[in-house]
């Protein structure tokens, strides 16, 4: 059985998505979701919203402290890993993600970029620190002002550490 929940975040309504015991899917609006039961109380809910919450206070909480289990294929999966280990307030370009996923064969960027675009549970799995390598912002699930939001709030928290 899957269930979801809402949190009113700074960066507006996000609906959690959870498969009983883990966080599946972030979705920026408020989504009801069909076939779902919808249940406040789970406890991956309550460590996901406290988590968001110590995140948008200014404090860095390890995505590792959440059970987390976006579905996606193989490749996705070794982008979003490479994605988790970007360090708060720092960026990474399309092009080093694919040279950490694939170092030994040429990986297009774009294909990285498709991966990024699919990544089910954003802010958490911090792919709005992936960026152009001209340093360019790029498209971004929540919108691109959301991203801007994000980089720019992390920049504030953690500029210089």
């Amino acid at each position: 059985m899957e269930y979801f929940c809402f949190l009113n975040s700074p960066i507006g309504e996000l609906t959690l998505v959870s498969n009983g015991k883990s966080l599946v899917e972030l979705i920026f609006g408020k989504v009801e979701m069909e076939g779902l039961t919808n249940n406040e109380n789970l406890e991956i809910f309550k460590q996901t919203k406290n988590w968001l919450s110590r995140y948008f206070k200014g404090e860095k909480p390890l995505p590792s402290e959440l059970n987390l289990e976006p579905f996606g294929s193989p490749f996705r999966k070794k982008v979003w890993e490479a994605i988790l280990k970007i360090p708060y307030g720092k960026t990474k370009s399309y092009k080093e993600i694919s040279e950490i996923v694939s170092p030994n064969k040429k990986m297009a960027a774009r294909a990285v970029g498709g991966a990024i675009s699919k990544n089910p549970i954003p802010i958490i799995i911090p792919c709005h620190r992936v960026i152009g390598s001209n340093g360019k912002l790029t498209g971004f699930s929540g919108g691109i002002e959301k991203k801007i939001f994000l980089l720019n709030h992390e920049n504030a928290q953690f500029k210089g550490e």
